[in-house]
């Protein structure tokens, strides 16, 4: 008996997919805080040739999204079919630019959006009120005041959907070919954490972090065949979400409930519990007001740089890679670029400062 079946009996149906929504971001939530997964700190190792723990990290959740996704498609388990970025029209322009400011964005506000969500519910209230522009921007970019020129960068290039979207069937690889590949990357992060002797958190909450990209795409796929309503096909995203349940707060009670709506509370709790099992809840703010106008650019950045580009560090640069979506590897392409350059051109200097007098060596700028 499909287990799902009771569950929608009892509660109904948008309460089914904001519990699974809240379930599958505590688990995001809850891996991603033990293990620091970051694509920031992912692309700044590998930028700086310091190939290390964090890019071990990121490769393990990467290759763990891709290869359950893979699974569970050669399983019959799950169908892309109508998956929003592979069936409907894309952007290669929007993909290309968001990507890129969004790079640039994670790095000047030290984490892209999923990591704000995380440090937030630690304590942290830089990621806090970087998270809550990060929103507005990206609600202002879907249908506000920025949503004209998001429109007019967007239509600079676009792009069928259906298999001129799909890398594996234009690569001719298939399903079995987007499996090896996610196998390969799997090698290598436990190459890259063998030999940087990864914590024992690391290694679990990386994979945790990467499967739960999958189980929400299982879940969704599984409520869409259940339901009588139209159900998206989806996993895990932060942009988006992060303007609907926005939206949600600021808005008279009554919304309808959504995968979304529950995963953005679910990745803050799951964060919130890992830190205060751990005891690692501290409130932290801002190191004077050239730090918050750095964060508060950031956000501005990854918010239109998100919604450009169809998602975010998340949403494009693993759920959509996962499913070899042609536009989710530009955009995650894009903000390796973009970050890399900023830190480059941003942060290098200060990384190099010499030791301060004393031999003590300056602190390291906060997450």
């Amino acid at each position: 008996m499909e287990i799902l079946v009771p569950i929608i009996d009892f509660v109904g149906e948008d309460r089914s997919l904001a519990l699974g929504g809240l379930l599958i971001g505590g688990l995001f939530g809850f891996f991603a805080q033990r293990s620091r997964f970051c694509l920031r700190a992912a692309v700044i190792e590998v930028a700086r040739g310091q190939l290390g723990a964090k890019l071990s990290v990121w490769l393990l959740a990467f290759s763990a999204a891709l290869i359950l996704t893979q699974l569970l498609l050669l399983g019959s388990q799950l169908d892309t079919g109508n998956v929003r970025q592979l069936a409907s029209q894309g952007s290669l322009s929007g993909a290309a630019i968001g990507g890129v400011l969004f790079g640039i964005g994670m790095v000047l506000a030290r984490g892209c959006s999923s990591r704000l969500l995380v440090l937030a519910a630690n304590g942290n209230l830089r990621a806090l009120l970087s998270g809550l522009i990060f929103a507005v921007t990206a609600q202002a970019s879907m249908n506000g005041v920025l949503s004209p020129l998001r429109e007019q960068l967007a239509g600079l290039w676009t792009i069928d959907g259906g298999s001129a979207r799909d890398l594996l069937a234009i690569t001719g690889m298939g399903h079995t070919g987007g499996l090896v590949f996610g196998l390969v990357w799997l090698a290598a992060g436990i190459w890259f954490g063998r030999r940087h002797r990864v914590p024992l958190w690391g290694w679990i909450g990386g994979i945790g972090a990467g499967l739960s990209v999958g189980l929400a795409w299982w879940f969704t796929y599984r409520m869409a065949d259940l339901s009588f309503e139209p159900t998206p096909v989806q996993s895990l995203s932060f942009t988006g979400p992060s303007a609907d349940v926005l939206m949600l707060v600021l808005s008279l009670p009554g919304q309808a409930l959504n995968f979304d709506l529950g995963m953005v509370p679910g990745v803050f709790l799951g964060s919130f519990l890992a830190a205060l099992i751990y005891r690692e809840l501290k409130l932290e703010g801002f190191q004077g007001g050239h730090a918050m106008r750095r964060y508060i650019v950031g956000a501005l950045l990854m918010g239109f740089g998100g919604m450009l580009a169809g998602g975010c560090a998340v949403g494009a640069g693993v759920s959509g890679a996962a499913v070899f979506a042609l536009t989710a590897w530009v955009t995650l392409s894009g903000m390796w670029a973009g970050a890399s350059l900023t830190d480059w051109l941003v942060d290098r200097g200060a990384a190099a400062t010499p030791p301060v007098p004393g031999g003590a060596l300056p602190s390291p700028p906060p997450p």
